[in-house]
């Protein structure tokens, strides 16, 4: 049985007296990659700055790979990707190298020069997300989705041992979000990096995602892609609130390979 790297129990959080989260439970095994769905409002961005320690809970208690939120320190083990990526300035006069370095700032500290470790380090991630011939290239003359796979070699630096992406395929188009998950898939796989992912592609996710948790407020579904995927249309509008059309990818075995 894999451990248990994230635990949250029945978790509540208040938001100018409107309840976002109510006695939400959620444990992330480790190899996992998990889809967090649900609509607008409901929840998910929150739960997910609470995982982080950016925000406290008004009730419940968080503990991340073993250890109570309180005195967890081991911070590089997870890496963020937020929504903020995907409205990243393309003026912004800086290669992906460059781009890529940040992620080491808070181990190397600013104003710092990274020596030969921290440099291979830096182009290992690069090429672990497909991007090494760009390594030189302002990260402004990138498409959104060759841009969102540097903001994760970022994340991938400090080689953690789970990934949170927030909305990650935001304005990507339709081609490069199959490669983009196909690049998520990889760093499950073979990478053995957990992941969770926030997003509204609940079709494309069901591919690769080993487990699906849908939630709104509370947590209405914990489960299998296609044990989402059997859930009747209704039941997913009642959870969402209006009407939701689930459209699955299905390919055959060769094509998932």
């Amino acid at each position: 049985m894999n451990d248990i790297i994230v635990s949250m129990n029945n978790i509540s959080f208040t938001y100018e007296r409107k309840k976002v989260l109510d006695r939400v439970n959620l444990d992330i095994p480790q190899g996992a990659f998990i889809g967090l769905v649900g609509p607008n409002g409901g929840g998910k961005t929150t739960l997910v700055k609470i995982m982080l320690g950016l925000l406290k809970p008004d009730e419940g208690e968080v503990t991340l790979f073993q250890q109570p939120i309180s005195q967890f320190k081991d911070w590089q083990k997870i890496g963020f990707v937020s929504q903020k990526a995907n409205s990243f300035n393309r003026g912004f006069p800086a290669t992906v190298y460059e781009v890529v370095s940040t992620g080491l700032t808070a181990k190397v500290g600013y104003f710092r020069f990274f020596n030969k470790y921290h440099k291979e380090k830096i182009l290992h991630a690069i090429d672990q997300v497909g991007m090494l011939d760009y390594a030189n290239e302002n990260i402004g003359n990138l498409s959104g989705g060759q841009q969102q796979r540097i903001f994760i070699a970022r994340a991938l630096v400090n080689d953690p041992e789970l990934l949170i992406l927030d909305e990650p395929t935001v304005g990507v188009d339709q081609e490069n979000v199959h490669k983009f998950y196909e690049l998520l898939h990889r760093l499950n796989k073979e990478e053995k990096i957990t992941l969770l992912l926030i997003t509204h592609d609940t079709g494309t996710m069901t591919e690769h995602a080993t487990d699906v948790v849908c939630l709104n407020k509370t947590l209405h579904f914990h489960g299998k892609p296609e044990q989402f995927e059997d859930m009747k249309e209704k039941d997913l509008s009642m959870i969402y609130g209006h009407n939701v059309n689930l459209v699955t990818h299905h390919h055959s075995p060769e094509e998932q390979q």
